[in-house]
């Protein structure tokens, strides 16, 4: 994949932000009950889908692995992906049975067709939408057919730089995105909307949340 100025810089700005983002963030979930009933329900599709308990699950952009290790948690046989090799080293510590690469989620190591599932918590977010549809192509590439993805992101319309994160200096442009908008582009790359979840901003949080389920059809059926 070839690196640009952006790419470098989302990876600069986490590997600066590791450790204090995997302490200040590592309970969060505790504190989303949607989020974790939405999680619950990614999980139990993966296992529902045929052949889908043997089949393994990305969480791409999985940062300090605590939602990798979530999903474990819920019998699911999850692995993480992230950009940042600061943040894998901070999972690797953290949740030393879990596999955990460094690794984009645009050009993933993975073959066609062989995952139960691809969750994208967030990491999209740093991606302009109009760069979207490649990536979403290549969650479909790596999906089994029957397979599920689910995407949480920051609903609205709005354009975000951040200069300050976690107590360090960082270069991140953030992307508010309509949910309208991510199913029709999951849909464009063969992805169908399953259900989708928008919630009120809570605690430090701006914008809505929303949390986005598809589903890749099963081969010979529309």
């Amino acid at each position: 994949m070839k690196e640009t100025s952006d790419l470098n810089s989302v990876r600069a700005s986490y590997d600066a932000v590791a450790v204090d983002y995997a302490r200040l963030l590592g309970a969060e979930l505790a504190s989303r009950p949607l989020d974790r009933a939405m999680l619950a329900a990614f999980a139990e599709c993966v296992r529902g889908d045929e052949g889908g308990a043997a089949r393994a699950v990305a969480d791409l952009g999985c940062g300090p692995g605590r939602v990798t290790a979530h999903l474990d948690g819920l019998g699911v046989r999850a692995f993480g992906v992230d950009l940042s090799p600061a943040m894998v080293a901070v999972a690797r510590r953290t949740y030393p049975g879990l596999r955990f690469e460094v690794g984009s989620m645009a050009a993933l190591d993975v073959a066609d067709g062989v995952l139960g599932g691809v969750l994208a918590w967030y990491s999209t977010v740093h991606t302009p939408p109009g760069e979207l549809p490649p990536l979403f192509a290549e969650f479909a590439r790596v999906l089994a057919p029957g397979g599920h993805v689910l995407i949480a992101f920051k609903a609205g319309e709005e354009k975000i730089r951040l200069e300050h994160a976690y107590g360090h200096p960082v270069e991140l442009d953030v992307y508010w995105t309509p949910p309208e908008l991510i199913a029709d582009l999951l849909a464009g790359a063969g992805l169908e909307e399953v259900a989708r979840l928008v919630r009120r901003p809570t605690g430090q949080e701006k914008s809505p949340q929303a949390l986005l389920l598809a589903r890749k059809p099963l081969q010979g059926v529309s």
